[in-house]
């Protein structure tokens, strides 16, 4: 008999794989809703308290390569706890986060309200969100298996390496063996070259933390 966190993650997936048969603007609009009823009570993951969560933040910024990063985004930051990690280790970086949730990025405006002159957070969703801007250094944890379909994430993995700057780093952080099938259009695209990989086994829930590069000069066309 599958254990029942098994059982638990495969309804999950499977609830998630059902919302993205909706238009992007439909599976964004269920979302929301659905993330803005988690964060009815702050924390509702214990990312700020879990021992395990800070292991892996711990162990996600001990794989960055040592690169001068200016602008830094952060996709699916919740409720700010690896925000305001994020801006403590790169005091000279502006951060940008997004979340589904504006009631989650409400308590995260809190978290960074010292260094509110050089964050911003954004409601957005990433299989629409665009930006003016390229970013030196770009995350994604714990995000990807939400999107559900094939299509989907090959959309979302268009756009994180889309916002990448040239030379700029994405880091892609998903629990293991699932971090696979969930980083695969990453891993067999061009846009980036994979530089590094953790993966962490002795965890009560493994996980990877995937780094990635864009070329230094945008490939040529033609």
């Amino acid at each position: 008999m599958a254990p029942v966190k098994e059982i638990t993650d495969l309804l999950h997936r499977t609830f998630f794989r059902s919302l993205s048969l909706l238009s992007s603007r439909g599976q964004g609009a269920v979302l929301r809703r659905y993330f803005d009823w988690w964060h009815r009570r702050p924390d509702p993951w214990h990312m700020g308290t879990d021992a395990y969560e800070q292991a892996k933040y711990a162990a996600t910024l001990a794989q960055l390569p040592g690169l001068p990063y200016r602008r830094i985004l952060e996709v699916g930051c919740s409720e700010g706890v690896f925000t305001e990690q994020l801006v403590t280790a790169y005091p000279e970086a502006h951060v940008t986060g997004l979340d589904i949730s504006e009631r989650a990025l409400a308590r995260a405006a809190e978290r960074v309200a010292k260094a509110a002159g050089r964050t911003l957070l954004l409601p957005a969703d990433i299989l629409l969100f665009s930006s003016e801007h390229r970013y030196d250094l770009v995350f994604c944890s714990e995000t990807l298996y939400y999107l559900g379909r094939r299509d989907r994430l090959r959309q979302a993995s268009a756009r994180l390496t889309g916002l990448l700057a040239p030379g700029g780093v994405l880091v892609l952080v998903h629990p293991w063996p699932e971090a696979r099938r969930l980083h695969r259009f990453i891993d067999s695209g061009r846009a980036v070259t994979r530089v590094s990989e953790l993966v962490e086994r002795e965890a009560h829930r493994p996980f990877a933390v995937s780094v990635y590069q864009a070329p230094s000069a945008p490939a040529p066309t033609g």
